[in-house]
């Protein structure tokens, strides 16, 4: 069998296209004898130069404008989409499921308790179009108050960071609390949780905020970490490689109906990490928590955050979280220290000094009594087969 060259044209610069270019690699590691071609681009970027002396056999891209599309039909060869754009027909497409990744987001806000949600989209995009009203619908049927911003496009010529900010920042301080906001995707919800910190706007307590696309860089950097539903970019980046070596083998495959591939789930972070709270000193001891636990705080540091007594305080806290602050402190601070074990390469002391322990020994003692297993033994766990 020949082997066969493909252009790929998708950009490297985010998450979910990495995701998309694991899924090609993995199916011409299992299946598939080419010569892959793949240069750095921006998303929307016109085809490279390289493309027009290239003569290869089939193209994989992500078409994001008309101009795009003309050219890349013109090579004559096989061509998958993997835009839910559209900007150009007659060639098959790949794409997520936009109703089941706005029903992920409205279920994981219910579910906490909220009754206000609110999307934040991005005008540029059809599938944020597509997902905002998926969102609004399904919120509706649940009986769920529901706002909506659409921002400039952020490949608009129009756009402009500063300002788009303050639009975010204006809808914002409107929005009743507490609610639970979904970015179109994690780029738009990084921007809502930036307004929140400029406005002093305590998340998750207050605001409660969901990106899509698991961009692992953006999610992290996030000030809190961002939540974000899990799109199954690898399976649709296979699929589509599947489809374009069919039709490069001469196979006849439908060009109108897209290849629709579920999201995964929702990866939880601090910014959805809540439940819906309108008693206000309790959500200010939560926050407070939330924020100070690793930094060995005790109740009566809680306290000095409220105007009630303890005995009210952990009244009110037990009837809204479900445990009292102290269990609450103890829980944030395991919890870190999971993370700390599965994700870090830290020793045990530096995991201790980072969540407010004098002595390892407090630490391991601490843990073992919350999980069962000593530091070492959770960390050992968490290792991969």
């Amino acid at each position: 069998m020949s082997r066969k060259s493909v252009a790929l044209l998708i950009e490297t610069s985010n998450g979910y296209s990495r995701g998309l270019l694991e899924g090609v690699i993995a199916y011409t590691k299992e299946r598939a004898n080419w010569s892959v071609h793949l240069t750095e681009q921006e998303r929307g970027a016109p085809p490279p130069t390289w493309l027009k002396t290239w003569g290869g056999d089939g193209i994989i891209a992500r078409i994001e404008t008309d101009a795009i599309g003309r050219q890349l039909k013109k090579f004559g060869v096989p061509i998958v989409d993997l835009s839910a754009a559209r900007h150009v027909t007659g060639v098959p497409w790949a794409d997520t499921e936009d109703r089941a990744i706005a029903k992920l987001a409205v279920d994981h806000f219910v579910e906490r308790g909220f009754t206000n949600l609110a999307y934040c989209g991005d005008a540029g995009f059809q599938w944020s179009a597509k997902r905002r009203d998926h969102f609004r619908k399904i919120a509706e049927a649940n009986r769920c108050r529901v706002f909506e911003l659409d921002s400039i496009a952020r490949y608009d010529d129009a756009y402009d960071l500063a300002t788009e900010n303050r639009r975010i920042m204006s809808w914002l301080s409107k929005l009743p609390r507490p609610v639970a906001i979904m970015g179109c995707y994690d780029f738009k919800a990084q921007q809502v949780l930036d307004a929140c910190r400029q406005l002093n706007i305590a998340v998750p307590t207050e605001v409660a905020v969901l990106g899509v696309d698991n961009d692992r860089l953006i999610c992290e950097l996030s000030e809190p970490r961002l939540s974000s539903v899990i799109p199954d970019t690898k399976r649709t980046g296979y699929e589509a490689a599947d489809l374009l070596d069919r039709m490069m083998s001469g196979e006849w495959v439908a060009t109108e109906t897209p290849l629709i591939t579920q999201p995964l789930g929702i990866e939880i972070r601090e910014s959805t990490d809540t439940l819906a709270i309108d008693d206000t000193e309790v959500a200010t001891a939560l926050h407070y928590i939330r924020r100070h636990a690793t930094s060995n705080i005790r109740v009566t540091d809680v306290l000095n955050q409220v105007s009630i007594s303890r005995r009210a305080l952990e009244h009110r806290f037990k009837k809204q979280v479900g445990h009292t602050p102290h269990e609450e402190i103890q829980k944030v601070r395991m919890n870190r220290i999971k993370e700390l074990l599965s994700e870090t390469e830290l020793t045990i002391h530096e995991i201790a000094e980072r969540t407010g322990f004098e002595y390892d020994e407090y630490m391991t003692a601490a843990f073992k009594r919350e999980t069962g297993r000593t530091p070492s033994e959770y960390r050992e766990s968490m290792q991969p087969n």
